[in-house]
């Protein structure tokens, strides 16, 4: 009898084990499923949306609309620098599949090199190049009409000019990445760049943004400031023709000149010559045409510093306006002899009269003298100083709305052996001594007006985002700064100087009130003093009753005689001021 098999470890498993082992399988993976789901979903949640954000979330600046400049003309504000919208064409290298194809349809479309395209949309490391900039809204449509996944365009405001090329070194530009550069683009670049926006937009596959997105977020830009200047058009549109025309005749390097109204520091006209157009900024080879040289060149003014050498020793009562004086023709300071370069009719008694007119050297370090109880001192030097810092605000930016003004150079008055009183003496003449028209302009104008000084300059007004306008007042830096007799006694001075020097035409002092100074500087070249290289200069005034506006002129190194500055500078004041009555702007007297 056979003995039953006991051995079941070969037994073939029934169909409803089986269905149960397959059974369990599966709610392994789906509990594997499970756990990978909640870590993912819950637990590693932040991460992963982070992740998939940073393929499709795409970062944009929205620009904001740079502030529009104006100046005056017949009481209006016209616009001087207004903004055109073109655009920058971009691609994401990532989304181009075929960049030589894509290459060759964009230039046929802009222009330039298909090469130099198919090598940017190449650079795969990339996710944004530049491909184009400036291009017309017209050329843009048509790029995007193409559909090319991963190119796109952005609008972009650039500057143009109305007026061309006028006022251009007290504008200034703006570079291709909307810095403000020189002028009052750059001095008052945060207020008219205004703050650009910002939108962060979930994108498709293709970059495109996806408006309905609610992880779409948008900071609105907000535009800058319009700008309103104290410039009038048609001032300075003649300023800038009769500055030309002169520096053209006397082949003079660098000329500058500047109006100014006595009463409010307010520039009226201001001009270099050579200048510049602004819209061609990047034509430029010699960067130094961007310069307004009448804020940002300090130069030796030469005699035109007589005026103020005058008015101080009027003011501190170091002498009277009838004073006459023995003028010895030569005065010898630390063992150097100062003399008269000009006809000065030799020793004799002067007046302060005869000073201005005959432009006399020994006679400003006459009245540097008198400022020291008579003898240049440390009593002279020290009045004198506070006169030139203090008074007229030497050495030290007027703080006008231009980039890179200049304080200019004053020595200091203490006596460091180095020769210190024939430097002083030489600083009541205009040498030795350093500073721009707009300095000069703005210490005749505390003078003249009574005793205020004002802060020269260049905004009238404001107006914001919101269109809020605020106008700017004049501000008086310094009140009392000058006796009004000092003014008062200075003015008929200029008046018989420039009569005696015969401009043509004439001026009527009956009606207005003219008057001035020329001044010529020597230059120095390795430390010395050339006999042939001179600066011509002019400070005067025109007005009816009392003066209106104050004129400067500089002229650099002008090709005429030794006189540059009777030769030169002179004829632009003469032109300017009869422009000033022509043109109706000065009030005649009753």
């Amino acid at each position: 009898m056979a003995l039953p098999n006991t051995n079941t470890a070969h037994a073939p498993l029934t169909s409803v084990q089986r269905v149960r082992i397959w059974y369990g399988f599966l709610l392994l993976i789906i509990a594997i499923f499970v756990v990978r789901l909640f870590y993912v979903q819950v637990i590693r949640y932040d991460h992963y949306k982070h992740a998939a954000l940073s393929d499709q979330l795409k970062q944009y600046e929205i620009p904001a609309s740079r502030g529009i400049i104006s100046a005056q003309e017949g009481g209006q504000a016209v616009p001087i620098v207004l903004n055109i919208q073109l655009y920058t064409l971009y691609a994401d290298p990532t989304f181009i599949k075929n960049p030589d194809t894509v290459a060759v349809k964009i230039a046929g479309i802009i222009g330039g090199k298909a090469q130099t395209y198919s090598d940017l949309l190449k650079m795969k490391k990339l996710r944004y190049v530049i491909l184009a900039k400036k291009i017309t809204a017209e050329q843009q449509a048509k790029i995007l009409a193409l559909k090319y996944p991963g190119v796109g365009a952005q609008a972009q405001n650039y500057r143009t000019y109305p007026q061309g090329a006028l006022a251009a070194q007290e504008l200034g530009f703006v570079s291709d990445s909307g810095k403000g550069e020189y002028g009052v683009e750059q001095a008052l670049n945060k207020q008219l760049a205004g703050t650009p926006g910002e939108l962060k937009a979930i994108t498709d596959i293709s970059g495109v943004p996806l408006a309905a997105s609610r992880d779409n977020t948008e900071t609105p830009a907000t535009n800058g400031t319009d700008i309103n200047l104290t410039l009038d058009l048609s001032m300075q549109q003649q300023l800038e023709n009769i500055l030309k025309a002169a520096a053209q005749k006397t082949k003079t390097q660098h000329a500058s000149a500047l109006i100014m109204d006595v009463n409010t520091g307010a520039i009226k006209a201001m001009a270099n010559f050579p200048t510049y157009d602004p819209s061609k900024y990047y034509d430029v080879s010699d960067g130094s045409v961007f310069q307004n040289g009448a804020v940002s060149d300090p130069i030796e003014p030469g005699s035109i510093m007589k005026s103020l050498t005058t008015a101080a020793g009027l003011d501190m009562g170091a002498f009277s306006p009838g004073v006459t004086y023995y003028d010895p023709a030569k005065w010898v300071v630390d063992g150097f002899t100062i003399k008269n370069i000009e006809e000065d009719g030799g020793a004799g008694t002067k007046s302060l009269y005869d000073l201005l007119n005959l432009s006399l050297n020994t006679g400003a370090t006459w009245e540097l003298m008198q400022m020291g109880g008579g003898e240049i001192n440390t009593k002279a030097r020290n009045t004198w100083y506070d006169y030139l810092t203090n008074h007229f605000m030497f050495g030290k930016e007027t703080g006008v709305e231009q980039g890179y003004e200049s304080p200019g150079v004053v020595t200091g008055p203490k006596d460091t052996g180095s020769a210190i009183n024939l430097t002083y003496a030489e600083t009541s003449f205009g040498q030795a001594i350093q500073t721009t028209p707009i300095q000069m302009a703005g210490a005749l104008s505390a003078v003249l007006n009574g005793g205020t000084y004002y802060q020269p300059r260049l905004v009238d007004s404001y107006t914001d985002a919101n269109g809020k306008t605020t106008m700017v007042a004049p501000k008086a830096l310094r009140t009392n700064d000058f006796k009004p007799s000092t003014g008062e006694a200075l003015i008929p001075m200029l008046q018989y100087s420039i009569q005696h020097h015969n401009p043509q035409p004439a001026f009527d002092q009956n009606r207005y009130t003219v008057g001035g100074k020329t001044g010529t500087a020597q230059l120095a070249v390795n430390g010395i003093y050339s006999a042939t290289e001179f600066n011509g200069t002019y400070l005067g005034f025109v007005g009816g009753e009392k003066p209106q506006y104050v004129i400067c002129v500089y002229m650099q190194k002008p090709k005429v005689d030794y006189y540059a500055g009777t030769a030169a500078a002179q004829p632009v004041f003469v032109s300017l001021a009869h422009m000033l009555i022509d043109s109706s702007f000065v009030t005649p007297k009753h």
